[in-house]
């Protein structure tokens, strides 16, 4: 079993090291270079091949497991965000720019999901969660709003930052969170029971109970960060959160919210994922690389709870 390298792992709780949070890579893997501002890896198994978003050149960029290649996946994207798949395996993508979420279908062809909020432009959607019964939720920042780097700079035209679920049969828009001051990443819990959000201008991580029909109740605050800012989130298989803390690197909490340790990212870490082939590869864009690292761990899919068909895209 590889060693820790202190440079690396940092323990704060015994759990953190007898949890085999520590037993992966010694080291980070640097698998491209040459980001403006990397976000929202998202690993398709079905091909092999992981997509993330250079948000401020406009563009989704995708590596070749099997090659190591990097090419451009979609040029002139909407300044993409946070990506996600469906329960059919098809892309979810927020797009800041064009203040919206789409779906791209099975032939290449897009489909907007959601643009406005009783007939008001949305913001600049960050990030996006698919629950098992096809509902998408999803953060609506001002991040691309505020200036020409990563959107378009705009008025808010809702005056408010919220987050939003996409009714699967409807199509509705429905506001179920408000009271955010930047709302950032989203991910639910392994049993789908809660939904977790993370408030980068607060600082902190919010907790919602997850009600029949799909709205939220508010049940406090999970974790606040004292090293870094929070910005998206994900869990792995024995419910521990792990969240990308900017300057303050990966942090890994218990599920009863104590943070057990973190990974020293020399970059500023803005986004993490769960892939591979055994889920137990963690992809991290980090200002301008994107990185990853092999575990002792293994994440969960885009739909906890689930287990996924043969053949069936799980990130």
């Amino acid at each position: 079993m590889p060693g820790a390298r202190p440079e690396l792992y940092e323990t704060l709780d015994e759990r953190f090291r007898t949890g085999r949070c520590t037993a992966g890579d010694s080291r980070l893997e640097v698998l491209y270079e040459g980001c403006r501002w990397a976000e929202g890896p998202l690993y398709v198994p079905a091909g092999r091949y992981l997509v993330w978003s250079d948000i401020p050149n406009d563009r989704l960029l995708r590596w070749d497991e099997t090659t190591g290649a990097v090419g451009v996946f979609r040029a002139q994207a909407g300044h993409p965000n946070g990506n996600t798949l469906d329960t059919e395996g098809r892309l979810v993508t927020c797009e800041q720019g064009n203040r919206r979420v789409t779906r791209t279908e099975h032939d290449g062809s897009v489909t907007v999901l959601a643009d406005r909020y009783r007939g008001k432009r949305l913001n600049s959607p960050n990030d996006a969660a698919v629950k098992s019964d096809g509902a998408v939720y999803f953060s609506d920042p001002d991040f691309g709003i505020t200036s020409d780097y990563e959107g378009y700079r705009a008025e808010s035209e809702i005056g408010a930052c919220n987050v939003y679920r996409i009714d699967p049969g409807s199509g509705e828009v429905r506001l179920v969170a408000d009271g955010f001051q930047g709302p950032n990443g989203l991910v639910f819990s392994p049993d789908e029971r809660r939904l977790y959000v993370s408030d980068s201008r607060a600082n902190h991580i919010r907790v919602f109970d997850v009600r029949d029909d799909g709205t939220l109740g508010d049940a406090g605050v999970f974790a606040e960060c004292k090293t870094g800012r929070f910005d998206n989130i994900r869990f792995d298989d024995e419910g521990r959160l792990w969240a990308a803390a900017m300057d303050g690197g990966v942090h890994c909490y218990d599920p009863d919210g104590t943070l057990l340790g973190r990974l020293l990212v020399p970059d500023v870490v803005a986004n993490i994922r769960f892939g591979g082939a055994k889920r137990n590869r963690l992809f991290i864009a980090a200002d301008t690389t994107l990185y990853s690292l092999v575990t002792g761990v293994t994440g969960t899919g885009p739909l906890p709870g689930v287990q996924a068909r043969p053949g069936q895209p799980v990130d």
